[in-house]
């Protein structure tokens, strides 16, 4: 049985990678859905038209990843898709932000992504695909979201290292580089509201990036950063004086 593995899907992005799964990926069969929130894990299991199987987990525990660990060896499944989402970020500037919450972000962001990662690819076979999200956050780094731009470099730099890693074996890797969404992301992170910056720039439609993302990953592209204005700025991001990027990108 082929299945896909979510992670941060109980909502935002990652739910609808899951409602849009089996229109994109018809041979996959099954999905595990990863997050905290067991209760909206289910909701969202019960819409779907192929096997969902919720698995409450909180991705910065050791002892969550070791679960998740001992359930791929003991089912061996057939990994089709891997769409590592879970991911948090807060605004504020590093000296102001809470020890626990910093950790939280490299921890769930780069870590947790990677040791998924780490645990899934033995179940994955030729003409699997590995979606990664990151950020146009990934381009330069953002004060005041230091910490969290920080670890999106860290998401797209792991995804392209892997591409190359995993071509032989047929999987590929495509990291996601969107721009803000109207999520409950801006809320947690307590962004909406907070920043000039987000409230000027163009917001992206989850249903379009989860729809653009996969039709990326289905062509085997290394990245996939939708929308002309987020383009041209991965663009500027490259040519200019970081020193002077980092300034205009000041959230």
């Amino acid at each position: 049985m082929k299945i896909a593995i979510i992670t941060g899907a109980s909502s935002g992005l990652g739910k609808e990678y899951a409602l849009r799964l089996s229109e994109e990926f018809p041979e996959v069969e099954a999905v595990w859905l990863i997050a905290r929130r067991k209760a909206l894990l289910d909701e969202l299991g019960a819409k779907l038209d192929l096997t969902a199987v919720s698995v409450p987990l909180d991705l910065t525990s050791d002892g969550d990843l070791g679960i998740l660990s001992r359930k791929l060896e003991g089912e061996r499944p057939d990994v089709a898709v891997l769409i590592n989402c879970a991911g948090c970020g807060y605004l504020s500037n590093v000296e102001d932000t809470d020890p626990g919450l910093l950790s939280r972000m490299t921890d769930l962001n780069m870590r947790a992504m990677t040791l998924v990662t780490r645990a899934v690819l033995p179940y994955m076979s030729k003409g699997s695909h590995i979606v990664n999200v990151s950020s146009i956050a990934s381009f330069c780094p953002n004060a005041r979201m230091t910490v969290y731009s920080s670890t999106k470099a860290y998401v797209s730099s792991f995804s392209l290292g892997l591409r190359e890693e995993l071509r032989e074996r047929g999987i590929s890797v495509t990291a996601v580089c969107s721009g803000p969404m109207d999520t409950e992301f801006l809320d947690v992170g307590g962004i909406k509201g907070n920043s000039k910056m987000f409230r000027t720039l163009p917001y992206c439609d989850p249903k379009k990036v989860a729809a653009g993302s996969f039709r990326a990953a289905k062509r085997d592209r290394a990245f996939y950063t939708p929308r002309a204005f987020f383009k041209m700025y991965r663009f500027l991001a490259k040519v200019l004086p970081s020193t002077l990027v980092v300034k205009l990108a000041k959230t």
